[in-house]
């Protein structure tokens, strides 16, 4: 399975928290070699949204800060943490950015 958008959450490209969730041993491994500053590229129905990274944080699995609705336009990445854990990881890696062209 692939990465999936929690359903409660806002589509990407529009306003809201959209919150995409993967496995970190497969899709989103790469979520590691992100750095604050980069640009994430999202597809949805022909047409390309960017969002410019803010936060990388490192949190408990019970820590829903980062899934609260939001009055802008925001992707929200989420895997597993550490990324080379054998077993259930004990953390979750937060990848926060915020849409920067509704113009695509």
């Amino acid at each position: 399975m692939g990465p999936v958008r929690l359903q409660w959450s806002s589509l990407p490209g529009n306003t809201g928290n959209s919150v995409i969730a993967a496995h970190r041993d497969t899709h989103f491994r790469i979520l590691k070699d992100l750095k604050k500053g980069e640009v994430v590229t999202v597809e949805r129905d022909g047409r390309s949204f960017q969002y410019k990274i803010v936060a990388l944080e490192i949190v408990r699995p019970s820590d829903s800060t980062f899934y609260q609705p939001t009055s802008n336009a925001v992707l929200t990445l989420v895997t597993c943490y550490p990324f080379y854990y054998l077993g259930p990881a004990p953390k979750r890696f937060i990848v926060r950015a915020e849409l920067l062209d509704t113009n695509s």
